[in-house]
């Protein structure tokens, strides 16, 4: 079984030598199984060969920290506008009565898709149910919600740690937190599911068209939970949001519905791929593990350092606003620029031994959540679910170890996680 990040693994190849002993340049394809896999050897053979590199489908990738932050504060740069990108694959249904009416819809008032000024104002109310100060103040809730899904699977001896822990979790804390009664958690869930790989380019029309179908299912149910607290307001993010609309016109209809699915549809897949990949890191590296175990206080700077080691975000996308320069290379107003988020947190230039995992890693400031305006909303919630999560699977679980041979990565090139982790511990 591969680890990912083999410090052993030749991970800097400026060229790659054909049989007659010519040079060949290296030729980058994140669409690869291989990639897919392990990107890392790929990213640190393309910052050394050409670190501003044009795809062959045109946009531009960044693979070196500095380029990629820099990026990240520039407003040369805007975020990818994800609903025009949806509106202009509609010519595409026409011939078959379809459209992607309702997922432009949904999408065009999600903070990721918004620039200022109205994503200031949007992020300046919803922020504030997403501050570290009471992200903390749900770590009892979290708590409870990580035993009991644990308390299901301890006497089985066995679990699949993606399914049974990691997707659950930030559905049931998100769904305490907006108040969404426990009997359509479950539906919830499974549309959060759906959504997740929103965000990937390599969507076909098929998933786009049933990503459409789910995200109207979405905004019927929410928009009758809304109707619901408005008559009868409730102790929960709903009621406040719709408080915060009712005072003006901070908060319109749309963005009130839109924010509720947006906190589902991205912001579980972060945190399941940082326990799963977090958990696999854990796993290829015992003794790591094994620290961990004996200082469990370490639990927030290790999950920062496995943010670092195997991102959940891999890949995020920018648009030129401007002509301008990047080491030289000219981009042009309206070409996208693709950020290796993955690659920027295993530059050995910004981190020294980038591919060992170090667990008490000091001076941390990886790019797994992004950075500037568009930093990750949910990255407090994010940690904090980590944190418990990953701290009670090694204490609760003795002896956890690996319980397959086969691992197999989502078909997903911005998002990066496993389908599936399964463990046995207890002696089986």
């Amino acid at each position: 079984m591969e680890s990912i990040g083999n410090p052993n693994q030749e991970t800097v190849n400026l060229e790659n030598t054909n049989k007659s002993g010519s040079a060949q340049a290296f030729k980058f394809n994140p669409f690869n199984l291989e990639f897919r896999t392990n990107p890392y050897p790929a990213y640190h053979r393309l910052r050394s060969w050409e670190p501003v590199h044009q795809h062959f489908f045109g946009s531009w990738g960044l693979t070196r920290y500095a380029d990629i932050k820099a990026v990240l504060r520039d407003s040369r740069f805007r975020s990818d506008n994800l609903p025009e990108r949806l509106r202009n694959k509609n010519q595409y249904l026409e011939h078959q009565n379809q459209n992607l009416n309702a997922l432009v819809r949904g999408t065009s008032t999600w903070l990721l898709s918004l620039e200022p000024p109205d994503h200031t104002r949007l992020r300046k109310l919803v922020g504030k149910a997403f501050s570290p100060g009471v992200v903390e103040r749900l770590r009892p809730q979290t708590q409870e919600i990580v035993d009991d899904l644990i308390d299901k699977v301890q006497q089985r001896g066995s679990m699949d740690i993606i399914s049974e822990l990691a997707r659950p979790l930030p559905v049931r804390v998100i769904s305490t937190m907006l108040g969404i009664p426990e009997e359509i958690q479950g539906q919830v869930y499974e549309w959060a599911n759906d959504l997740s790989g929103i965000l990937d380019p390599l969507n076909s029309l098929e998933t786009l068209v049933y990503m459409n179908q789910v995200i109207q299912k979405f905004s019927d149910c929410f928009g009758e939970l809304i109707a619901e607290r408005e008559k009868q307001p409730q102790p929960d993010l709903i009621s406040a949001l719709i408080a915060a609309r009712d005072e003006g016109d901070k908060l319109s209809n749309d963005e009130l519905l839109t924010v509720c699915m947006l906190l589902f549809a991205t912001g579980e897949e972060t945190t399941v791929n940082l326990i799963g990949n977090g958990m696999l890191a854990l796993l290829h590296h015992p003794s790591e593990m094994e620290l961990l175990k004996r200082e469990p206080t370490m639990i927030a700077n290790a999950v920062e350092e496995l943010l670092r080691y195997d991102s959940p975000i891999q890949r995020i996308a920018r648009i030129a606003l401007e002509d301008l320069e990047i080491d030289g290379h000219k981009i042009t107003a309206g070409e996208q620029v693709v950020l290796y988020l993955g690659a920027a947190n295993r530059d050995p230039a910004q981190f020294p031994d980038c591919d060992r995992l170090v667990l008490n890693r000091s001076d941390n400031c990886h790019l797994a959540f992004a950075d500037g305006i568009h930093h990750c909303l949910g990255a407090a919630l994010a940690r904090v679910e980590g944190q418990i999560a990953i701290n009670t699977l090694i204490r609760r679980l003795p002896d956890l170890r690996v319980g397959t041979e086969m691992l197999e990565w989502r078909k997903n090139i911005a998002l990066r996680g496993l389908k599936a982790l399964g463990v046995v511990f207890g002696g089986n």
